[in-house]
């Protein structure tokens, strides 16, 4: 990628998608900051400096700061994800999904346009929560903080959350069409990198009024290079698996033949994982923190990050979403019955049902150290955050999205950059015939 990177202003159609990328992650960045109506911003900011520590600086972070703001994109991408969640599930019990999941091209337009319905209900339902909920929230001297309560305000509310969400998923979905990587995660990505110079202001001054040692932050600092090396050779970790290719004789050449191999990574999932487990444990403990019942504070106490029910929840989540998005990336039956029809065998086993076999027992194990590697990461720094009262940017699951999307996008990138290098070589290597 590095002896690369110099050729990308020679590309027209990689600057456009780069610049097109920036310009809507712009876009995402300014609407962070025009707030909804009917609020007293200063109310809210001291609410969620008391609140501070809890899962609402987590779903503030995958928001961009824009549920502390309570701006038009107070519900961030999250509503997109749970939907994108629900739907992938019902597609393994509901024949008619999985049934329109292999129709190609128009099947998934249509399993697309079913989870933009369903974000559109679930942004509708979270904005009438946290409505209600705001209305019964004091700031820190006992001022409300929604300035005209009743349905007047939870009407506005709900058309101004579901608006922004209904934009940002758009958004999401043109950056991927048009710009440069997946347009949700980036939008993700842009929203934790975005907390990074305020954290590293909060972090110098707690040093400057001595709640922390200065010893304390250099093994945190240390502790992040660590587990961004750690992601970084996970992610690119692989099993090959032998592929053998028999030779075929058409007229007097001898064709094909020689091994070849298939890539099975370690963590065939990515950052999508840890991205749904968030997004399911966040939700209730959000919700709980706007209503002011006694259960729903039991269970916002619960839910708090570093306690033994979070931690439990959070890995058991990852490992299950882990299995499950392996299974819908990565189908071993649908490999192997390709791997037959084209000759190609794994040494050793026969192919067909035996190969798929394989296969599956193969990405079985692969995936459960994947599973594992991605709850340690996720789990363990924040454990250590907790205990040293550091701040929450540096948790182990925003490192984990902001290095695998950094990754997915650069690989986007140079696939451009080579097929544009391949494409240069075969315009070069043209040999003219002779003019008539």
């Amino acid at each position: 990628m590095a002896a690369l990177t110099p050729n990308i202003s020679k590309i027209p159609e990689l600057n456009r998608r780069i610049i097109i990328t920036l310009a809507m992650l712009a876009v995402f960045r300014i609407g962070v900051f025009i707030p909804t109506p009917g609020i007293d911003a200063e109310a809210l900011s001291g609410f969620f400096k008391a609140a501070s520590g809890t899962l609402l600086d987590f779903a503030t972070m995958f928001t961009g700061g824009a549920l502390e703001r309570f701006s038009v994109f107070a519900l961030g991408i999250m509503p997109y994800i749970s939907a994108s969640i629900i739907i992938q599930l019902l597609q393994a019990v509901v024949p008619q999904l999985e049934k329109l999941s292999k129709e190609g091209e128009s099947g998934r337009n249509t399993i697309t346009q079913y989870t933009r319905y369903l974000t559109i209900v679930l942004s509708i339902v979270q904005s009438i929560m946290i409505a209600v909920g705001l209305e019964s929230m004091r700031g820190p001297a006992g001022e409300p903080i929604v300035l005209n309560p009743g349905w007047g305000f939870r009407l506005m509310t709900v058309i101004t959350l579901t608006s922004g969400t209904s934009f940002l998923m758009w958004l999401g979905e043109q950056i991927t069409e048009r710009g440069i990587g997946n347009g949700i995660s980036l939008i993700i990505f842009v929203g934790i990198v975005a907390n990074m110079p305020s954290a590293f202001y909060n972090t110098i001054q707690l040093v400057r009024a001595g709640e922390m040692n200065l010893l304390v932050i250099i093994l945190l600092l240390a502790l992040m290079v660590a587990v961004v090396a750690f992601i970084v050779f996970m992610e690119m970790g692989q099993r090959r698996i032998p592929i053998q290719y028999p030779k075929r004789v058409v007229g007097r050449k001898v064709l094909g033949g020689g091994t070849q191999h298939l890539p099975l990574k370690v963590n065939t999932s990515g950052v999508i994982p840890p991205i749904f487990a968030s997004s399911i444990i966040v939700f209730p403990a959000t919700v709980a923190n706007f209503i002011d019942l006694p259960i729903m504070k039991r269970v916002s106490d619960a839910l708090h990050p570093g306690g033994i029910y979070y931690n439990v929840l959070y890995i058991i989540f990852i490992i299950f979403f882990t299995y499950f998005y392996t299974a819908i990336q990565f189908n071993p039956k649908d490999v192997a019955e390709n791997l037959k029809k084209y000759g190609g065998f794994v040494p050793g086993i026969r192919p067909g049902a035996n190969t798929a076999d394989y296969l599956d027992t193969v990405l079985s194990r692969l995936t459960l150290w994947g599973a594992l590697y991605l709850a340690l990461v996720c789990v363990l720094p924040s454990f250590l955050i907790t205990q040293f009262h550091a701040p929450f940017y540096f948790g182990g699951t925003a490192l984990l999205i902001v290095v695998g999307v950094a990754m997915d996008t650069a690989q986007q990138m140079e696939s451009h950059l080579l097929a544009r290098s391949y494409e240069g070589l075969l315009k070069k290597g043209k040999i003219k015939g002779r003019g008539l």
